[in-house]
């Protein structure tokens, strides 16, 4: 018996030549806001001029963001690839405290499964997500978002590197302008 395969979709937006890499975590307040301004900012730049492309790094203060982060990747290895994992981000943004605890400690996802999570999740996104999400090697994408991150010194989110160098400056609080001014140079 043949064990089947399957690809995690690269979460990258436009083909220019201006990369803009967005480490996100998907619970984390600022990465929310800062992941509602990149569709803003492929449009205004074009997407002939910049690349994004979306990264992960999972911060163990945020309860559930090794759930969620494995959630979105296994969205993405579904037909409609990084667009469902846009929709999962999205989701999970719009309603971020069902995702969350309060403080980082209470409240009542404190009582919440895994499965209660993903299941909330699923009925916000729309996306079926069980299946992938039990592919038994996801592991390997959630490792290379990680290792990625670590190798490039990225221990909190959101941090953004543009062609390859972190940029300290670069804020979720900035105005979509300023980021495209900086990517267009």
């Amino acid at each position: 018996m043949t064990q089947p395969t399957w690809r995690a979709d690269p979460l990258t937006f436009g083909h220019g030549p201006s990369l803009f890499e967005t480490f996100l975590e998907p619970t984390c307040p600022y990465s929310c806001r800062a992941f509602g301004k990149l569709d803003a900012l492929l449009a205004l730049a074009g997407e002939d001029k910049i690349t994004i492309k979306l990264r992960f790094v999972s911060q163990p203060w945020h309860m559930f963001s090794g759930l969620l982060v494995r959630c979105v990747l296994a969205s993405s290895t579904l037909p409609g690839g990084k667009d469902n994992a846009k929709t999962v981000l999205a989701a999970i943004a719009e309603k971020r405290e069902e995702f969350e605890f309060d403080h980082h400690f209470g409240g009542a996802n404190l009582d919440a499964t895994p499965r209660q999570i993903i299941d909330r999740l699923e009925a916000y996104s729309g996306i079926d997500l069980w299946d992938a999400f039990a592919i038994p090697d996801l592991d390997k994408e959630i490792k290379w978002h990680a290792k990625y991150a670590r190798q490039n010194g990225i221990h909190v989110s959101p941090t953004f590197m543009v062609n390859g160098l972190v940029q300290p400056d670069f804020g979720s609080g900035d105005p979509v302008e300023k980021w495209a001014e900086r990517l267009l140079g």
